[in-house]
């Protein structure tokens, strides 16, 4: 069978194939769980069918990341047949774990969607073409049924709305009607960015029209849903994070969804690339790793402080004003404590300056004041941030000789490697009890061995802490 020119990125040549009577279709090759998922279905007596995102991944070419299925048999039966499975929703899907998860879907209709999420009503039935009628975009509305589930290799492609021929045109197009599809679940209008983005296809004229009419329903989404959906466009290795985010821009929800980036538009900057303040954090995202979302977070949000500290072209103070509104947008969000700090961190010290006069005390207290732990996320950052600027750094007095030097002192006492001696040393060699006193004197011995890293010795340390503290008492 002749193979289809399907438009996407560079990457392995897709598998979907010239169907002739629009039927029969082979998959190369199905790792065992969702066989084994299709084989006990069947010979329960139960249709089942390959169905959304793994059919869609696998008709192009791609390695599915999950796997679905969907079946004319209750949630009951499925949940029965499956040791080790669970289920705890109310949409029929028995989630099967382990290395290649599956999850199977009793066949269901839906009406409602007061909450833009969730239908008021779900019904249970044994109709395919149904169970397919409700889903989001025609690419993600296809089924394959196998001929023998024993071998999975050959089968039936259902597709009652076009999806193939939208897999071979290269087009995101809505199940139905695109303004009620969205209305159901406004989440989709986010969907399908992410899709077209991912694929590199072509959102069709309606379902886009669709997107900018419905673009106030995402206000209503829950903010983990939100989150879920930006981390999963920040972590795809194919999404420039610019192009996503622009097309946000452009229907209307990035002032919505984070209107503290939004504001960035139109705030100019004097960097060798063009563009304003927003086009600037697109494209230090887009530099970053995606394997690393929550980074390209931080390069995101890294400038969001420059909106409202913008003066005379200027922007005094704007990485402390950008760390607490990078994490007042992670907490809305519904982000972790740790990954909110780990950004907040990296707003807040992103405009170090460094010279190659600095002294190596003077990289021991650099490093301390931002913390060991985050160097490496803050010269990526930087990297970041000079690459979307158009900035080169020196050779000399320049971020790959800092970055050389810190790995030199990462190690260093009170540092990396701490003081020799902790509070009860000093409590007992100076008799002296817990308390504000011991902490003053602990920063002070600190700053000396950052000074002096000879000085950290027991024995050193201990005649310092109490020459310090003699002098304090003299003074009071």
């Amino acid at each position: 069978m002749a193979q289809l020119p399907v438009p996407r990125r560079p990457g392995p040549e897709p598998v979907l194939t010239d169907l002739g009577d629009g039927s029969a279709w082979a998959i190369p090759s199905l790792p065992d769980a969702p066989r084994d998922v299709l084989r006990t279905l069947h010979e329960a007596g139960h249709e089942a069918a390959l169905v959304g995102g793994c059919l869609r991944d696998l008709l192009l070419g791609h390695e599915p990341g999950d796997w679905d299925v969907a079946t004319a048999a209750p949630p009951e039966t499925v949940h029965a047949l499956f040791s080790g499975s669970w289920w705890a929703n109310r949409f029929g899907t028995v989630t099967i774990p382990g290395p290649q998860p599956v999850q199977i879907t009793t066949y269901r209709t839906e009406w409602g969607y007061r909450d833009r999420r969730r239908p008021d009503e779900v019904v249970f039935h044994g109709s395919l073409a149904d169970d397919l009628a409700r889903r989001d975009f025609t690419i993600n509305a296809i089924a394959w049924l196998p001929d023998d589930p024993a071998t999975s290799v050959t089968g039936r492609l259902v597709d009652p709305h076009g999806g193939v021929a939208d897999l071979r045109a290269g087009v995101i197009r809505a199940v139905g009607d695109p303004g009620e599809r969205l209305r159901e679940d406004a989440l989709r209008i986010l969907r399908a960015v992410r899709f077209a983005a991912r694929f590199d296809f072509e959102i069709e004229p309606a379902t886009a029209a669709a997107l900018t009419e419905n673009a106030g329903h995402v206000a209503e989404l829950s903010a983990e849903r939100v989150r879920d959906e930006l981390l999963r466009l920040l972590a795809d290795p194919v999404i420039r994070p610019s192009a996503a985010l622009a097309r946000w821009e452009e229907i209307g929800i990035l002032e919505i969804l984070l209107p503290e980036l939004a504001a960035l538009r139109g705030v100019a900057q004097g960097k060798p690339l063009p563009g304003d303040a927003l086009d600037h954090s697109l494209r230090t995202a887009d530099v970053l790793p995606p394997d690393d979302p929550i980074l390209r977070l931080a390069g995101l949000l890294h400038d969001v402080g420059k909106a409202p500290t913008e003066a005379d072209g200027h922007f005094i103070g704007h990485e402390r004003v950008g760390a607490t509104l990078a994490g007042a947008v992670m907490r809305r969000l519904r982000f972790g404590s740790p990954e909110i700090a780990r950004v907040e961190r990296l707003v807040r010290h992103h405009m170090f300056g460094y010279d190659a006069t600095w002294t190596d005390a003077a990289v021991r207290r650099f490093i301390r004041r931002v913390g060991a732990d985050l160097l490496d996320d803050l010269f990526a950052l930087r990297a970041a941030d000079n690459a979307a600027s158009g900035v080169v750094e020196p050779e000399v007095g320049g971020l790959d000789e800092l970055r050389r030097r810190t790995e030199a002192e990462r190690a260093a006492p009170a540092v990396g490697g701490g003081l020799a001696i902790d509070g009860t040393v000093l409590q007992q060699a100076l008799d002296i009890p817990p308390g504000p006193e011991i902490g003053r004197l602990l920063d002070r011995l600190t700053e000396a061995v950052i000074d002096d890293p000879r000085l950290n010795e027991p024995e050193r340390l201990v005649a310092l802490a109490r020459a310090l503290h003699a002098g304090q008492d003299r003074t009071r």
